[in-house]
């Protein structure tokens, strides 16, 4: 282990965040469906009835979930950087994420657009092939950077995890050094002091404060995910850090809880508490930075254990999770359309919120999987339009 930023000579696989990052992308399948009975969310296709049930629950989800993949995929750009440099790290991430978000923003985004027309109005009877060109009618908007395209009905939809991931990664590629000789002398001094673990909370409760919440964005300002990849790019490999973050998870995990409950009396009284600017929105938005970091802290601190044994003879988990691990970024990039498709058909029944919710999560999960196993993975030109590396073998028949 290098004395100067105690990290190892190697990079050692993280089974835990592997788990994390496909449980999370999993995950997203259960929440946008959620979002079709959410009375506050402007998701593409509404139920007629609603429940306040799922804005209690999304607020659990979206205080951790998207930036613990920010962070986890800082993580792996540390790794990737060590291995490449910063040049061919930038175009590893061209590929790897610009592919797909061209292919998917043309391909797949149209779909759930078309639909929230089609849900609105009864009387609409645009074809699919007609909207599409409408879909692709675009104009320059650098002021929403970096989402610079902007059209009357175009969206990356999903996508913005895509974009903003790349976009993070070609602006801190160039300065991936000096991150690293700042993040050894970070790493010594949380070493020392354990509780400096906290400090992120700060400038993440500014910059939702200041700047406002995004719920297009899961509920965070797109800038506030900079700091969580920064985070996982300079620090969170770090060994005296992973220390730090054991040591201290289930304290910080309390605040964390403390801290988010304290946001209640604002996102319940305020009108508009992602973009006020009185006190209460002010002061609610801070809070919710805060929680969010401190829940990202104990969950990897509570994750992150010594493991016995062998883990490719840990049973069946253990051979799930290497599958789950490299489906991560096609599942994201099929989960949307596939669930507003089915819920489409489905808000139209006559039966109760259960069991529309239930339907709508089992077929999505169902046909995502199928999608991936049959018609991604198994071909060269489908896994480089997904972001996959090609197979060094063909896989196995079923």
């Amino acid at each position: 282990m290098s004395a100067e930023t105690g990290q190892p000579p190697a990079a050692r696989r993280r089974v835990e965040l592997d788990m994390l990052r496909a449980l999370v992308v999993l995950g997203l399948v259960f929440f946008h469906s959620a979002l079709v009975f959410s009375p506050d969310d402007d998701f593409y296709v509404k139920n007629r009835e609603t429940t306040d049930v799922v804005t209690v629950v999304a607020g659990l989800g979206v205080v951790w979930a998207m930036p613990l993949l920010f962070l986890v995929a800082g993580l792996g750009a540390h790794h990737s950087l060590r291995r490449r440099g910063p040049g061919g790290f930038a175009r590893e991430r061209l590929l790897r994420l610009g592919v797909p978000l061209v292919f998917a923003t043309l391909v797949l985004c149209p779909l759930p657009q078309w639909l929230r027309l089609r849900a609105a109005d009864p009387g609409y009877h645009e074809s699919y092939g007609e909207f599409w060109p409408r879909f692709l009618t675009v104009h320059p908007d650098p002021g929403d950077f970096p989402f610079v395209l902007e059209g009357d009905h175009f969206e990356t939809g999903h996508l913005w995890f895509v974009v903003l991931l790349l976009v993070f990664s070609l602006l801190l590629a160039p300065v991936a050094a000096p991150l690293g000789a700042a993040a050894g002398r970070a790493g010594g001094a949380v070493e020392r002091r354990p509780g400096l673990l906290l400090l992120p909370a700060l400038p993440l409760a500014l910059i939702n404060s200041l700047l406002g919440m995004e719920e297009s964005f899961a509920g965070w300002n797109r800038w506030a995910y900079l700091l969580f990849f920064l985070f996982g790019l300079a620090l969170a490999d770090d060994d005296r850090i992973r220390a730090a973050m054991r040591r201290l998870a289930v304290p910080v995990g309390v605040l964390g809880i403390v801290l988010f409950l304290g946001t209640a009396p604002g996102f319940l009284s305020e009108d508009d508490p992602f973009t006020a600017r009185n006190a209460v929105a002010l002061s609610t938005r801070a809070l919710f930075g805060a929680a969010g970091w401190c829940w990202v802290v104990a969950i990897l601190g509570l994750l992150d254990r010594p493991r016995e044994g062998n883990p490719r003879e840990a049973g069946p988990p253990a051979r799930v999770m290497p599958y789950l691990a490299v489906a991560a970024l096609p599942l994201y990039v099929l989960h949307q359309p596939v669930v507003v498709a089915f819920a489409y058909g489905v808000v139209g029944w006559s039966a109760p919120i259960v069991v529309k919710y239930t339907v709508i999560v089992a077929c999505s999960l169902a046909v995502i999987l199928l999608v991936y196993e049959y018609l991604v993975r198994r071909t060269r030109v489908t896994r480089f339009l997904f972001g996959m590396r090609p197979d060094p073998a063909p896989p196995p028949p079923s």
